[in-house]
């Protein structure tokens, strides 16, 4: 049997804080019910993603001061398109249909939403992309 959607449901993580009541908007409850428990489950995947970048960027991020390093994440999930529509599609296609229905009705709000999470989440990692020690014989 096919239940794809109670699947990929049953593997998200659950986040206590994250509350969905009538009062919040339809993308906020959105963002909390489907995007943060989706951002949650594909973190691992999203670290290594954003190291992969790094290195195809010729690992200059390593050398940065730590305010430069969050303005470089931002920038990256900000402007580099390539790498922004990449990322979109990993959340994306962690949706169920009904979700995805929901999605293209407000897609350009949400898209704002996913990257701003996307960026939260790297840059409260930040402590995790520091210089390889294989690099650090190299430099």
């Amino acid at each position: 049997m096919d239940d794809r959607p109670n699947d990929i449901k049953r593997i998200r993580p659950h986040i206590a804080s994250a509350k969905v009541h009538d009062g919040m908007s339809t993308d906020e409850q959105f963002q909390n019910a489907t995007l943060r428990p989706i951002l949650k489950l594909q973190n691992p995947l999203l670290v290594e993603v954003f190291r992969n970048y790094i290195s195809k960027r010729k690992n200059v991020f390593y050398d940065l001061s730590i305010e430069k390093r969050l303005a470089y994440i931002e920038n990256a999930i900000h402007k580099d398109m390539k790498f922004r529509n990449s990322l979109k599609g990993m959340i994306i296609g962690q949706f169920t249909v009904e979700e995805y229905l929901t999605y293209i009705k407000n897609s350009s709000a949400l898209n704002k939403r996913i990257m701003n999470l996307v960026k939260e989440r790297l840059v409260s990692q930040v402590q995790l992309f520091e210089k390889p020690a294989a690099l650090e014989k190299v430099s």
